[in-house]
C-alpha cells in the first residue's frame, strides 16, 4: 500500500541511528488540512500502534497510518532525495490531482 524506496530507506535508517532509536521504531505517516494545495503530508518515528491505524512494513520499516489518511496515501512511495534542489523526503502519491511547486502539500 505503502513503498519504502531504497534510498528513502538509508536515510530512515541513518535518521533512527543518529537519535538512538532502535528498529521497532517506525514511520508515523498521516495526512493533514493545510498547504497551499490543501493537503499535507505528516512524518514522525514513533513504536507504538495507535487505536484504528494500519501497519504495513516495507523493507523492514513499519509504517503507522490513520484509516483516515490512508485513503490518501494507498499506492505512494516515499522517496529520500540528498541533492541540492529538493533534499530531504518526497511523496510519490498517485492520489494527488494537484501538488504544488515545493511539492509538499497536494490535492485530490
Amino acid at each position: 500500500m505503502i513503498k519504502v524506496s531504497d534510498a528513502a530507506f538509508a536515510h530512515i535508517h541513518k535518521l533512527r541511528e543518529s537519535e538512538n532509536l532502535d528498529d521497532s521504531y517506525g514511520l508515523r505517516v498521516s495526512v493533514e488540512g493545510g498547504g497551499c494545495s490543501g493537503l499535507t503530508y505528516k512524518l514522525d518515528f514513533d513504536n507504538a500502534e495507535q487505536p484504528g491505524d494500519q501497519v504495513i512494513e516495507d523493507k523492514g520499516v513499519k509504517i503507522f497510518v490513520n484509516m483516515k489518511s490512508l485513503l490518501y496515501l494507498v499506492g505512494t512511495e516515499l522517496d529520500y532525495t540528498g541533492g541540492l534542489s529538493g533534499k530531504g523526503f518526497h511523496f510519490s502519491n498517485p492520489n494527488a490531482s494537484r501538488t504544488c511547486a515545493c511539492g509538499e502539500s497536494f490535492s485530490v
